[in-house]
């Protein structure tokens, strides 16, 4: 027994010395609202596109996104490819949980991607019946790494800001589908607006069999206490509900960091959400 786990230390070990590395943001950018004034997606959108210029993360979950402000990012930010639909037409119309990723590093599996609706009829478009008022998605992705041929899933949601249910409701589809995964031996990331704080049973049930995922910033800073995500764009650091988040399969990645990103410019914020950041390690064996 003593000589197995030897073995398996070091086989584990190894696979993630010749790991790749993740570098996973979640971005509620705000929907484009005239009447958020000063702070409304015009005043805003050079610095987003200029911030994810010049942070490159990997992957990006966007949530909020309307169509006109995915492209209005993209005319800054010309590195990124992108995946998702609008949640009210299953095209362009309504907000998107758009999933951007580096050209350069990442390919798209065109068939293992799609989005699905947090109904009791998740294929049909723009369906609700879990007591949210408004249609609500998870886009989803297989990528894959080009240097190594490698790939791994991330999962972008939007969660209701009212019902309870749906909340209750998603994650439990959010299960199910992870679980039922074509390469089920692959790694993922789940990430996004969620609407609920890390003890609301929609989070913790996340934390339990059969998936056991880790919140990836509560690996690196297990007490911190100052993480509102949420600011309605006056900036700070809060105690309060954490609603944004980002989460792994322990088993396959390592988070080596992880951090609320508070970044302003004169006192001008990205968004009314802080971005949630998580550097990661993923095996390749």
């Amino acid at each position: 027994m003593k000589k197995f786990l030897i073995v398996f230390t070091l086989f584990t070990l190894q696979s993630f010395l010749s790991a790749f590395e993740i570098d996973a943001v979640a971005f509620n950018i705000r929907f484009d609202n005239p009447k958020d004034g000063e702070n409304a997606w015009p005043n805003r959108k050079e610095m987003v596109g200029k911030w994810i210029e010049s942070e490159s993360p990997d992957v990006i979950g966007l949530q909020e996104a309307l169509r006109h402000q995915i492209n209005d990012i993209k005319k800054v930010a010309t590195v990124y490819s992108e995946y998702g639909v609008g949640r009210d037409d299953g095209k362009s119309r309504g907000e998107h949980c758009t999933i951007l990723y580096l050209k350069k590093r990442f390919t798209l599996d065109k068939k293992d991607c799609g989005t699905f609706w947090f109904s009791d009829t998740p294929e049909k478009i723009a369906s609700k019946s879990w007591g949210n008022e408004i249609p609500r998605i998870c886009t989803w992705a297989r990528l894959i790494h080009k240097k190594t041929g490698k790939g791994f899933y991330l999962y972008n949601v939007h969660y209701d800001h009212q019902s309870q249910s749906s909340r209750i409701g998603a994650s439990n589809l959010i299960i199910e589908r992870i679980s039922n995964r074509k390469q089920s031996n692959e790694p993922i990331i789940l990430m996004g607006d969620f609407n609920a704080a890390e003890k609301n049973p929609a989070i913790t049930v996340f934390k339990e069999e059969p998936l056991k995922l880790v919140d990836t910033f509560r690996v690196v800073k297990p007490d911190e206490k100052m993480v509102k995500t949420f600011h309605g764009f006056r900036g700070g650091s809060y105690m309060g509900g954490k609603i944004d988040h980002v989460f792994i399969l322990p088993k396959t990645a390592k988070v080596r960091s992880a951090e609320i990103v508070r970044f302003n410019k004169d006192e001008r914020y990205l968004s009314d959400h802080y971005p949630v950041r998580a550097k990661l390690s993923f095996a390749t064996n």
